[in-house]
């Protein structure tokens, strides 16, 4: 149902199954999928397309333009997928051509109220951001990462597969997967891996030992980083859930934190 009081663009194409609260504004080139939910006083500008099973909280704002000074109104996107719930006050902005001409949202995420998405973002599936954190533009927070409330992360940095931040962590160094980061002072600094999330997803007792391991190879034994992805590979063979890190410590990056 879509109510009366919201303004919807003639171009805008959504399901039939869609419902859309009072106030909200559908822009031009905007695509809602099935099932979706639009509470009120939504902003949703285009291009942007939007999956299906969606819910989307009341003063957000969704697909305007994105927040860099050498943008001058080209065509780029915000492309979102399916059965994500992006909560009240977040602000989600489409790409830029400099970067990947498209912002990105997987699946299955949540994106808790106060929550920014800059330009040219990537977030991945099952994803969980929390109240009040902010990434900055070509940010890619990869498949079932926490960031907890009031995190913050610079730009280009990546952060990998099951890690969590704590708490007002300020990130500006890539976070490899499994990591568990907290603040210390003036810098977020790895203090672990993310043992607890791991056995949430199914990690058995021995895979969570062998990247207890792997972690302790990267940042215990004092290693340079080329000798300790050499250590890992071979860990890898026997485990290989470490090849996720293998893979992550071999991409160029921002380096990885400390």
């Amino acid at each position: 149902m879509i109510d009366e009081r919201a303004i919807i663009h003639p171009s805008a194409k959504i399901a039939s199954d869609v419902e859309i609260g009072p106030w909200t504004t559908i822009g031009e080139n905007v695509e809602i999928g099935s099932g979706t939910w639009v509470g009120s006083h939504v902003v949703i500008g285009g291009p942007t397309k939007i999956g299906a099973h969606n819910k989307i909280y009341p003063f957000a704002s969704v697909g305007l333009a994105p927040q860099d000074k050498r943008y001058q109104g080209e065509v780029t996107w915000l492309e979102i997928g399916d059965h994500n719930v992006i909560r009240e006050y977040c602000s989600l902005n489409r790409g830029t051509v400099q970067g990947n001409n498209a912002t990105r949202i997987g699946n299955h995420n949540l994106l808790m109220a106060n929550v920014h998405v800059a330009h040219d973002c990537t977030v991945g599936d099952h994803v969980v951001i929390a109240n009040n954190s902010a990434m900055a533009g070509h940010v890619t927070i990869k498949d079932r990462a926490i960031l907890s409330g009031f995190t913050a992360v610079h730009q280009f940095c990546t952060i990998g597969e099951y890690s969590f931040t704590s708490g007002g962590s300020l990130v500006v160094k890539d976070i490899p997967p499994y990591l568990l980061v907290a603040p210390d002072k003036r810098r977020t600094m790895a203090i672990g891996i993310n043992s607890e999330g791991l056995k949430r997803n199914g990690f058995t007792p021995e895979q969570i030992i062998q990247i207890q391991r792997a972690f302790k190879v990267i940042y215990r034994k004092g290693l340079a980083l080329k000798d300790a992805i050499t250590q890992l590979e071979a860990m890898a063979k026997e485990t290989p859930e470490i090849q996720l890190m293998v893979d992550f410590l071999q991409q160029p990056g921002r380096g990885i934190v400390g």
